[in-house]
């Protein structure tokens, strides 16, 4: 199908003989224009049988450093099938890696590990993938500042998003002053905003009180997207994430309809993406007002949702998520 707006599907899964086929035909047929990955996904890629031989090549290695091996085999591969995009369009075109989960409180070995990926990886349609902590922020302001494409992930709230905002704005300060590049070749940043985890968290609480499941995680999707596009930053663009559907009564394209919105990119994993390659045609999704957004939150919140506390609890499963996977990795790998 086309893209009657300025909207960007990328897609959430990497793993090696997928590269080699259904990847390429995607991006030959102009469905896909860029791609994401994250432990949990290499966590289940790594199985394979693809993975055997540069596995047994790198006995020796402590775990870690066999990971990054395989992970960065694979990015490197995505992004020179990504590059002829990148190359006419440096919006899109990019894949991403993400840095160790466990450094998500620790600035410095995030900055650290970061910089030497997107080094060693040596294509620079790479995005490093940072969570929305406190400690991503300043992360996320250095690697920009360095001329680092980033992806912030893991984020539920106005803060969070105001967080990255913020940190991608002193980051193009910083860059501007150290560059003669023309604004196209600038870094770019996407902002991750996490959607359907709302609604499998809160879908129970909202049908009790007859307010219509799955639409938490959109509206919040929403107004983060406002927040975003206030800040007016041409680099930088929101990216909806987490858009998989769970609950069999929804459309499997649910999220991508609700969230079609312009200049706005939709990560979602393979299956998702199928069923969008189906679709004829989608119209622009209606935006609503900051203040038709706020009275939803105020019904939500008179039926028993507590925002920011579900944020919360969001943000710590989400890192914990990606922390154990990591570990279920550097141990398949022992």
């Amino acid at each position: 199908m086309q893209n009657n707006i300025f909207f960007s599907l990328w897609c959430d899964f990497i793993e090696r003989d997928f590269l080699e086929n259904d990847f390429i035909k995607m991006i030959e047929g102009g469905i896909i224009e860029g791609a994401t990955s994250n432990p949990a996904i290499f966590q289940k890629s790594f199985l394979e049988a693809s993975y055997r031989e540069q596995k047994e090549s790198l006995k020796g290695k402590n775990p870690k450093e066999i990971y990054e091996a395989l992970a960065k085999s694979d990015i490197q591969r995505a992004a020179e099938l990504l590059m002829p995009i990148y190359t006419n369009n440096t919006n899109d075109g990019y894949v991403s890696i993400e840095v160790d989960p466990n450094l998500c409180q620790d600035s410095k070995g995030t900055i650290e590990e970061g910089v030497r990926l997107f080094k060693e990886i040596g294509y620079p349609n790479v995005m490093i993938k940072i969570p929305a902590t406190k400690a991503g922020f300043v992360a996320m302001e250095e690697l920009i500042s360095q001329g680092i494409s980033v992806n912030a992930t893991l984020v539920f709230t106005k803060e969070q998003t105001i967080g990255c905002m913020e940190a991608f704005k002193r980051g193009y300060e910083n860059f501007k002053k150290i560059t003669k590049k023309e604004s196209k070749d600038f870094p770019r940043a996407v902002v991750s905003i996490f959607v359907s985890r709302f609604d499998r968290k809160c879908d129970s609480i909202l049908k009790d009180n007859g307010i219509p499941v799955a639409t938490l995680g959109i509206k919040n999707a929403q107004y983060l997207y406002r927040v975003i596009n206030d800040y007016s930053l041409p680099c930088v663009r929101a990216l909806f994430a987490s858009t998989g559907v769970k609950d069999d009564s929804l459309e499997s394209v649910y999220y991508i309809r609700e969230l079609y919105h312009q200049y706005a990119i939709n990560t979602a994993p393979l299956a998702t993406i199928e069923a969008f390659m189906k679709v004829e045609a989608l119209e622009e999704t209606y935006l609503p007002s900051y203040e038709e957004l706020e009275e939803y939150f105020k019904v939500v919140a008179d039926a028993g949702v507590d925002l920011q506390k579900v944020s919360s609890e969001l943000l710590e499963q989400g890192l914990e998520d990606f922390k154990n996977a990591f570990a279920k990795i550097l141990e398949s790998l022992s």
